[in-house]
């Protein structure tokens, strides 16, 4: 058994490391959403803090058509926190958001109260 263990582990580095690093980046995502987490995406307008989504489970980084050139924005879900204070109250809902790479000023990190 412990054999079957090792070479089972060991089969699965060597794969992983052959793979390209946007391989192992979807692999990566693909894992995060099994998992979940419980992110924040801070939108911010110069120094204010103007909007505030949580429990977003992933940014994705927008693909064209033919699913091989990025597109220059991320898009994700997430539950609009109107009031700021990391807490899904009653009447703030789940919505769909794209954030440019360029122009967006935003900060992603993981929800604090829930550590």
């Amino acid at each position: 058994m412990k054999k079957y263990i090792l070479l089972l582990s060991i089969s699965f580095i060597v794969l992983f490391t052959a793979c390209t690093q946007e391989t192992q980046n979807k692999l990566g995502r693909s894992i995060q959403n099994w998992t979940g987490t419980d992110g924040v995406l801070d939108i911010y307008m110069g120094d204010k803090l103007v909007k505030r989504f949580i429990k977003v489970d992933k940014l994705s980084t927008a693909t064209s058509t033919d699913g091989n050139t990025p597109r220059h924005y991320r898009y994700g879900y997430g539950y609009v926190d109107a009031n700021f204070n990391y807490i899904q109250d009653e009447g703030e809902k789940k919505s769909y958001f794209e954030i440019s790479n360029y122009s967006t000023p935003y900060i992603f990190y993981d929800n604090p109260s829930s550590i």
